[in-house]
């Protein structure tokens, strides 16, 4: 798995680049700006890029700005993007171009190792890890700011488990955090899809679209 690392912080940078080399990724690229990152990716085409969404020039949003692009431009690159503070808008415009291989973290996770790494593969599998602490805050301005839809509908235990659900966990870590069982969970996902009108779709990561779309729709 190769795999390119854009963070201005040298510090920081160089450490998740230890952390990734040690767990047996391939680092092939640093980075430290948005131009260098787009460059890096053009001439590595990594299968991974972890970047902070705030680099040169402007400190704003580059990093995310960069990774849509890289998204578009070489589609199946997995994208990490690692932010200072919860930052709801910049994580539903990440995600607005679909889940599948697509991270969304606070840097501080970084700092939890089992959670980092475990976020990494499942992003790199093509999965997806949207940090706990910002799904909380998506779905409580739903529920605060749209009491007409289907996410005002879903009751404290659904939505503790949407919000799982979002982060990419399986129904089998889902059933581990809240201590319940597998068909348990099976069911209360089967009543958050019918609740939020989302039918089958063998295209769509309805996982994820159970908290996106409703986020994305009116944008």
């Amino acid at each position: 798995m190769r795999v390119i690392i854009a963070e201005d912080e040298v510090l920081l940078r160089e450490g998740i680049a230890r952390i990734l080399a040690d767990e047996g990724y391939d680092v092939v690229a640093l980075a430290g700006s948005r131009d260098e990152l787009i460059g890096k990716v053009a001439a590595h085409r990594p299968d991974l890029v972890v970047t902070d969404i705030r680099m040169p020039p402007d400190f704003t949003d580059e990093g995310l700005v960069a990774a849509r692009q890289i998204r578009r431009a070489h589609p199946g690159t997995a994208v990490i993007v690692l932010s200072q503070h919860v930052d709801t808008a910049g994580a539903v415009e990440l995600l607005g171009d679909g889940a599948a291989g697509v991270g969304y973290l606070l840097k501080r996770r970084v700092m939890k190792l089992d959670d980092f790494i475990d976020s990494v593969q499942r992003v790199a599998a093509g999965g997806s890890a949207i940090d706990p602490e910002v799904i909380s805050a998506m779905v409580h301005r739903e529920v605060r700011d749209r009491r007409d839809d289907g996410i005002a509908a879903l009751t404290p235990r659904r939505l503790e488990v949407l919000g799982l659900m979002a982060q990419g966990y399986s129904n089998a870590r889902i059933a581990r955090e809240l201590v319940v069982t597998e068909k348990a969970v099976a069911r209360s996902i089967a009543l958050i899809f019918q609740t939020l009108d989302l039918p089958p779709d063998p295209d769509e990561h309805r996982r994820v679209l159970a908290v996106m779309r409703y986020l994305n729709r009116d944008r």
